[in-house]
């Protein structure tokens, strides 16, 4: 909390902190507000800022529930998936109210650097602008700024935690297809780091589907031994820290599913044999849109809050 017990307010241009910085005043990064709205009794806001990590503008959504008016809240971090922005999540998931209920704050990140000027960054929907894949690049000319993987564990929290009343000790990720990937490779490449991990059609085996071949060896090289680094059901097969409880909802009628782009067996398979709990939930007529996102991040939300709020 701030001084006297109470957590100040943010200022509309966030150039103060919104608890006792614990860094110095030269350390906080300029935040830059596009937009705040009133939502479910809490804020949804859209903040800009300068990325030390992708070297780019960035933009996240954050919705600050009611109770980050006079507490510290714990952060459930969500990450977007191939094409979206920050905004993808905060128009169309739906999630305002059971995080407002929960006492939870919600941070959106974009899902890769943007304006690089890059050659070949915007060519392709499914590799390069939105569609950082949460790794960080070895390769050129991806490696100065497609960073995805250290701005999410190590920028963005950072960044948060300074200028948001926020308990940095309690904190959880989750996602939506690409995002879903980004959110188990997260979870499982920091154990003890969050509290819970949840997914949406997640790419649960990149290394062995179009989508994360093409990306992989765009940004990692032709080198697939480096490739299992980033791929979930790789670092499963070798997870020894604290026990997670996963949380995976899959639609039966995701097309990218019937494609062979997501493969949840495997995951699961990997998961069974390591004796980590994971309740995979597939739901009947649902594809890989935010309607099914939207139908069932309450749940998710009430998963996350069952550890954030322990």
């Amino acid at each position: 909390m701030g001084r006297g017990g109470q957590v100040r307010l943010l200022t509309p241009n966030f150039s103060r902190c919104a608890c006792d910085r614990t860094e110095p005043a030269d350390k906080i990064m300029t935040l830059k507000q596009i937009s705040s709205n009133k939502c479910c009794e809490g804020l949804q806001k859209v903040i800009e800022h300068d990325s030390t990590e992708l070297k780019c503008k960035m933009k996240f959504g954050i919705y600050l529930p009611p109770k980050a008016e006079s507490s510290r809240c714990p952060v459930f971090y969500w990450l977007s998936g191939l094409t979206c922005t920050e905004q993808n999540f905060i128009t169309k998931g739906g999630y305002q109210q059971a995080a407002s209920d929960h006492g939870i704050i919600v941070v959106a990140p974009d899902t890769s650097p943007r304006g690089c000027n890059i050659d070949g960054e915007d060519e392709s929907w499914d590799f390069g602008t939105g569609a950082g894949f949460y790794v960080n690049a070895t390769e050129d000319p991806w490696k100065t700024n497609y960073r995805m993987y250290s701005y999410i564990i190590e920028e963005l929290p950072r960044l948060i935690n300074a200028n948001f009343p926020t308990d940095p000790e309690r904190i959880s990720i989750s996602g939506h297809s690409m995002g879903g990937h980004g959110a188990l490779i997260c979870a499982l490449k920091n154990p003890g780091k969050y509290k819970a991990v949840s997914a949406f059609a997640p790419i649960c085996n990149p290394m062995q589907c179009p989508w994360g071949k093409k990306a992989f060896g765009g940004y990692l090289g032709p080198d697939q031994s480096t490739w299992e680094a980033y791929d979930a059901t790789q670092l499963v097969k070798s997870y020894s820290g604290s026990q997670l409880d996963i949380l995976i909802d899959q639609g039966n009628e995701d097309q990218f599913l019937a494609a062979g782009q997501l493969l949840p067996d495997n995951f699961i398979s990997a998961c069974t044999e390591r004796k980590i709990p994971v309740v995979f939930r597939l739901q009947q007529g649902y594809d890989h849109s935010y309607f099914f996102v939207l139908t069932f991040i309450n749940d998710h939300i009430k998963h996350h809050a069952k550890y954030l709020n322990a």
